[in-house]
């Protein structure tokens, strides 16, 4: 593939890679910037692009790995800084206009992912958010198909044992308000 083939196949892939690259990331900026670095790169290694293979899982695998290079760097200069910004969260537009209960449960659900290790996190947001296929999320990360199995298989049971227990602290909570009612 040349550079402008690929070229004239990023711009319909650029707001799925930018939504990759916020959560991930967790700061606009930093998902831009990530976005940016990740296209260029692409442009200067087009030719890598085997056939057979696809362009979303080729670059969100080219963002995975900017943002991986991003983070050592970071942590070779002493700052490091992935904590979510809940507030840009609020503004971005939700397309489906959901309930204001649903958008409480997203939140968890978000927050829930946010505490999961960076490569379950990963795997998740690959697999669960952008909706690639197995296969797909192992050759854009570079690991076996088994290895996204495991990281997924463990990353759901870390968020159904976390909401398990807040539904059992909500059923605490609410045993105790009525006691103090009686």
């Amino acid at each position: 593939m040349t550079a402008a083939d690929l070229s004239a196949m990023l711009p319909p892939l650029l707001p799925r890679l930018w939504a990759f690259a916020l959560r991930i990331s967790g700061d606009q900026h930093d998902a831009e910037d990530l976005v940016q670095r990740a296209c260029v790169r692409a442009l200067e290694r087009a030719h890598q692009l085997q056939p057979g293979t696809a362009p979303l899982s080729w670059m969100f695998s080219i963002v995975q790995s900017t943002w991986i290079n991003e983070l050592r760097a970071r942590s070779v200069r002493g700052r490091s800084g992935m904590d979510w910004d809940d507030d840009f969260l609020e503004t971005v537009a939700d397309p489906a206009a959901r309930t204001p209960e649903q958008n409480v449960m997203d939140g968890q659900i978000v927050k829930a992912v946010q505490r999961l290790p960076e490569s379950q996190r990963v795997v998740m947001l690959l697999v669960g958010v952008e909706g690639l296929s197995y296969k797909e999320a192992a050759e854009a990360l570079g690991v076996p198909i088994g290895t996204i199995m495991s990281r997924l298989s463990r990353a759901r049971q870390a968020i159904g044992a976390l909401f398990s227990d807040l539904k059992e602290e909500r059923v605490h909570s609410a045993a105790i308000s009525k006691d103090q009612g009686a």
